[in-house]
């Protein structure tokens, strides 16, 4: 562990997916540079990117969709050189205990809410996992305003509040990320595959604006590392490096 050394404060916006690793990870970094305090914030993408671009404090900002970092990008707001894909996660179908409405693929999922038998939860279309949501519904030629209509969505502002609706069976099913699944204790019936819904990618990058932008990326390369790696890959992360 490194000795002295300036204190330094980060602070890194990362996908609310990423809340329960991130905080052990940072945990663990306090042995290798106890100067540094990493201060997270946590919520959908979408709201991150927001934030950002009106002005708020970030170093580092980990998105679960390359299109708000690619947004970022676009409008130079990304320290160059710095970008990279760090994980990749599953979207997956997940049910509450005991399943039961006995949702098992997603193949079924998509005839149950034609016919309207099921009540599924899923994230708005601001957040990326509502996008990939989204994505499924084109990929089985479903028509979500039809389904909202007849009233079997119900609808979460960030994939915790969608997994909450999983976990308290206020639902019969869910399409949140499989680290989600994993991290509340839920059932996975069955994985989205790229043909559906595209790889799920998520970038990091130290902001072009940061004031701490060598205590940033020397974090990002902790997160690529082998210890962080293992506790991505604990919770069913595959680490891209």
């Amino acid at each position: 562990a490194a000795c002295g050394g300036q204190k330094v404060e980060i602070t890194v916006f990362a996908a609310a997916s990423m809340t329960e690793t991130m905080d052990e990870i940072i945990e663990m970094y306090k042995d290798v540079a106890p100067n540094v305090t990493i201060t997270p914030t946590y919520d959908s993408s979408g709201t991150l990117l927001t934030q950002i671009q009106e002005g708020a404090d970030c170093d580092l900002f980990i998105s679960a969709a390359p299109k708000q970092m690619n947004a970022l990008e676009e409008e130079g707001s990304l320290l160059e050189g710095s970008r990279l894909d760090l994980l990749e996660n599953k979207v997956t179908l997940a049910v509450p205990e005991g399943n039961p409405k006995g949702v098992e693929t997603f193949d079924q999922l998509a005839k149950l809410l034609a016919s309207g038998d099921v009540l599924l939860a899923m994230g708005n279309s601001d957040v990326p996992v509502g996008q990939y949501t989204q994505k499924i519904f084109a990929y089985y030629e479903l028509d979500e305003e039809a389904l909202a209509a007849s009233g079997v969505l119900t609808y979460g502002s960030n994939v915790k509040e969608v997994t909450t609706q999983v976990s308290e069976s206020t639902v019969d099913c869910g399409i949140i990320y499989g680290t989600d699944a994993f991290s509340a204790g839920l059932t996975v019936v069955d994985s989205a595959t790229a043909e559906m819904c595209g790889q799920v990618i998520y970038p990091a990058s130290v902001l072009a604006g940061s004031q701490n932008a060598e205590a940033a990326q020397a974090f990002l390369d902790y997160l690529t590392g082998p210890d962080a790696s293992a506790v991505f890959e604990g919770v069913g992360f595959s680490p891209m490096n």
